[in-house]
């Protein structure tokens, strides 16, 4: 569905905190629709290059739309960043650039599955060409582990009651079918909500833990943020947004354990000067600005998170 229009959340300030030297190689970890990748193109110079990363297919096709000579698009996970750009010969990188979570044509396109908002097939995943969909998924997943899964992912309190309710429907399949639809799903978990948050479907945090779930996305996060550290040179920034608590929780301790000194045994003969320096300077946080808030509702949880990689 190429007519759905994506709004690239904290555009500016991603790609001023990103770059720092016009002429270096970057990376932008989550091509999306391209907001990003086409305003650090505009900004670099012209033996600068960009890499950009996307499992979405949708993704590829807006990114072959795009000719310019310093720009590859790579259809990998950017928990592939290491493996990738040593393929390419890049030991070293300027800047890496994380845009987490899901992209405003994936929630908006009823056929990925990823949203209640309109009833569509239950697939949930960001490279659809492989891997288990979200239907067939449930359609075997253990109560234990479905109820786990939406209380980890999904900070879920009502966990036990949502899966209890998805494997008795579930146990219905052979008059009723299996669970393929987005909608009776978000009905299921409607129904087994009792106590509900205002101005927000019931059906938000199970959705939102099953597509974590399936994508892998958190320990694919916690990969790319090594690899990134690695791929730094002195001087090289990594930006991340994030919009939930369990990926900002992710970065941020990160990011705090690099930018500190490592911790001294005061029974050892060390001085201070001996120990090697943090390997990262925090650049700190920003939000969304209101008036972007008010163009586009979604950049509310936005969280950017700067850091500058200070030693190699």
């Amino acid at each position: 569905m190429q007519g759905l229009r994506h709004c690239t959340v904290l555009l500016e300030e991603a790609v001023n905190a990103l770059i720092w030297r016009p002429d270096g190689i970057y990376i932008d970890g989550t091509f999306g629709r391209g907001g990003h990748s086409q305003l650090v193109l505009e900004r670099l110079g012209a033996d600068a290059r960009l890499v950009a990363f996307d499992k979405d297919p949708q993704a590829l096709l807006a990114a072959q739309q795009m000719t310019d000579r310093r720009f590859e698009i790579v259809h990998s996970s950017f928990a592939n960043l290491h493996d990738e750009m040593a393929q390419r010969g890049v030991e070293r990188v300027a800047g890496v650039l994380l845009d987490l979570g899901v992209s405003s044509p994936q929630l908006d396109d009823p056929e990925r599955g990823f949203s209640f908002q309109a009833d569509g097939p239950l697939d949930m995943r960001m490279d659809s060409s492989r891997g288990e969909s979200a239907a067939q998924w449930l359609a075997r997943v253990p109560q234990q582990q479905l109820t786990e899964v939406i209380r980890d992912y999904g900070e879920e309190r009502f966990a036990h009651q949502i899966a209890k309710a998805i494997i008795a429907r579930r146990a219905q399949a052979e008059r009723l079918g299996p669970i393929t639809r987005t909608r009776e799903l978000a009905e299921i978990v409607a129904s087994a909500v009792k106590t509900r948050e205002p101005g927000k479907n019931p059906a938000t945090r199970t959705f939102q833990a099953i597509r974590i779930y399936l994508n892998q996305e958190l320990e694919e996060l916690e990969i790319a943020l090594a690899a990134a550290l690695n791929l730094l040179e002195p001087g090289g920034r990594l930006v991340v947004i994030s919009f939930h608590s369990l990926e900002d929780r992710i970065v941020k301790q990160f990011l705090k354990k690099h930018a500190m000194p490592p911790m001294l045994d005061r029974r050892l003969p060390i001085r201070a000067v001996d120990l090697p320096m943090p390997l990262l300077k925090l650049h700190g946080r920003i939000r969304a600005s209101a008036a972007e808030i008010a163009l586009n509702p979604r950049a509310r949880s936005a969280l950017l998170r700067c850091a500058e990689k200070v030693a190699s």
